[in-house]
């Protein structure tokens, strides 16, 4: 069988490994000069490679349809990629939440490993190509019993923009979503599917940074936080609460926790949709009440604004200090015990409203994509178009930060690949 995979990012690589592997003859369609070229700036450039934690886990977290994948993820799991790229001579270590990256912290191995197996199975690969027009012929069910017939008509016409055309007998999109365009990732597998007739849930970005309100936000700008929590609610009720790193930045927030929960508000958006930040998560209130008087003590004959360093980081203290209505200049000697309440609610819930999200240019993944209740789970076909495969982000299918995004790419390339039958 021929099967054409446009797009060379990591599902449509593991796809025509595993239908190279299953005996098929494959072409990769790549726009881009190299391979994996969104792969490689992954993890910061480290590629967090998938997560090492249990099934139930990996599928708790995949916000998006995580029932569609439980096939394709008995497949292709998690340890079976690592086994992959440790057969392929590339080392792994796992890392704080079960994230795995390479040894050597280079994403470039992990797509050296790929581009190193295509090469050893003769998969031919057209980079600097993009397929500008796409044909296909309906597969009838007597098509597929006579074989040699299917064959030598072929399911699909690929027109590419050197105007030369090939012939395939599946057509696997592996095109990506929206996010990163710098990349590649132009919304092309949405156009092809909608002229196929196939649904596409709108696509918004996902794991993407969060604008704020407040302009004491952006004063912040370049503060990086360690162990906080971060609470999101729309209309007062809680949407995502999680702790870890943030960072503030010139139009809000960014950092792992918050990048993960924007893939939960995404499209939800309110005037009311607020974050509320608890920098000391591990201290109760009266706990933090203790520790505010024990520092209060110790700066006993300073002002107010000069007696939080041991608290806090230098950059958020006037913001904290504004916020507690207490005035900078009050000696801490005299600060009430009222007051010091207030202080105690404002670090614990350091409040701010959400106005909207960043660009595709910032979002890690694409939310939405093609509906998954016309695709096959098992084979990734879709159910209206016979020999018309959709894997990766292209699909409706999203996770949280921690290489679980990967693992939908990796396991519904492999399923989609090993599931073509070589005639």
């Amino acid at each position: 069988m021929k099967v054409l995979v446009v797009g060379g990012g990591p599902a449509g690589m593991m796809a025509a490994i595993a239908a190279a592997l299953n005996g098929n003859e494959v072409t990769i369609i790549e726009k881009n000069e190299k391979l994996g070229k969104k792969l490689f700036i992954t993890g910061k450039g480290r590629c967090n490679v998938t997560n090492a934690g249990d099934m139930d886990d990996i599928r708790a977290h995949i916000l998006s349809n995580p029932k569609f994948m439980y096939s394709a993820f008995y497949e292709y799991n998690n340890f079976d990629v690592i086994e992959f790229f440790e057969s392929e001579g590339v080392k792994t270590k796992v890392e704080r939440g079960n994230r795995v990256f390479p040894e050597s912290d280079k994403s470039s191995d992990i797509i050296k490993a790929l581009t190193k197996k295509i090469r050893e199975l003769g998969i031919e690969v057209l980079l600097n190509t993009k397929v500008v027009d796409i044909k296909t012929r309906k597969i009838s069910d007597e098509d597929v019993t006579d074989k040699k017939s299917c064959y030598e008509s072929a399911f699909a016409e690929v027109s590419l923009s050197d105007k030369s055309t090939l012939k395939g007998d599946a057509l696997i999109i592996a095109t990506g979503g929206l996010s990163y365009p710098v990349t590649g990732s132009d919304g092309d597998g949405y156009k092809w599917a909608e002229e196929f007739g196939v649904d596409v849930v709108k696509p918004r970005p996902a794991l993407v940074p969060v604008i704020l309100r407040e302009e004491d936000a952006r004063a912040m700008q370049g503060l990086s936080l360690k162990n906080v929590n971060a609470k999101f609610t729309i209309d007062g009720k809680e949407v995502s609460s999680e702790t870890g790193e943030m960072l503030f930045t010139h139009f809000g927030v960014s950092g792992p926790i918050i990048l993960s929960a924007s893939s939960l508000i995404s499209g939800r958006i309110k005037d009311n949709t607020k974050l509320y930040i608890d920098l000391k998560p591990a201290l109760d209130f009266d706990t933090l009440d203790k520790r505010i008087l024990k520092d209060f003590e110790k700066y006993t004959n300073k002002n107010f604004n000069n007696s939080l360093d041991d608290l806090l980081p230098k950059k958020m203290i006037p913001v904290i200090v504004k916020r507690s209505g207490i005035d900078p200049y009050k000696k801490v000697n005299v600060i009430t015990a009222e007051e010091r309440q207030n202080l105690v609610n404002v670090i614990k819930n350091l409040e701010f409203t959400v106005v909207g999200l960043r660009s595709f240019d910032e979002a890690i993944i694409t939310k939405g994509g093609i509906n998954v209740k016309e695709v096959n789970p098992k084979t990734f076909e879709s159910k209206k178009v016979k020999g018309l495969y959709f894997i990766g982000e292209v699909l409706d299918v999203d996770a949280t930060t921690g290489g679980y995004n990967l693992q939908i790419a990796w396991s519904s390339g492999y399923a989609c690949g090993i599931n073509l039958k070589a005639w």
